[in-house]
């Protein structure tokens, strides 16, 4: 669908990252019920838990609080009028799209992604969304 086609239907938009493929459908599904409950944009996290290091000009700085950092999962919800409100569909990429919707001012939520939602960057993710999501015997 061309992206005025999409604005003119006056839905939602959720923009989910393929590489979050166990995110739960109840997460995503509570992600756009908060969307359409504050009209704000929202978008699923997961706390940083790697240790996070300043380099500058080659040299290993200091190490960032982790506290105030989060990594973007899955999904990014564009509720019906912010999605009306953009000139252009955002980014493919669902970090860059958040960055840019907030730099536009636009209010973004974040809710704690669960653990199977998290984002797939390794064969070692790969085993640890399978033993996340593995059925109990």
């Amino acid at each position: 669908m061309p992206w005025s086609g999409l604005v003119e239907s006056g839905g939602d938009l959720v923009l989910h990252d393929a590489l979050c493929p166990t995110a739960p459908p109840a997460f995503l599904a509570a992600c756009l019920d908060r969307a359409r409950e504050t009209g704000h944009v929202v978008v699923g996290v997961r706390p940083v838990t790697d240790t996070v290091k300043v380099v500058a000009d080659g040299v290993v700085g200091p190490t960032l609080d982790r506290d105030g950092l989060l990594a973007i999962a899955s999904p990014l919800v564009l509720p019906a009028a912010v999605l009306a409100s953009l000139a252009q569909r955002p980014s493919p990429d669902l970090a860059r799209a958040v960055g840019d919707l907030a730099a536009a001012g636009h209010r973004v939520e974040t809710v704690e992604a669960p653990p199977e939602g998290r984002r797939v960057a390794s064969a070692e993710d790969v085993r640890l969304l399978e033993a996340l999501t593995r059925p109990l015997r």
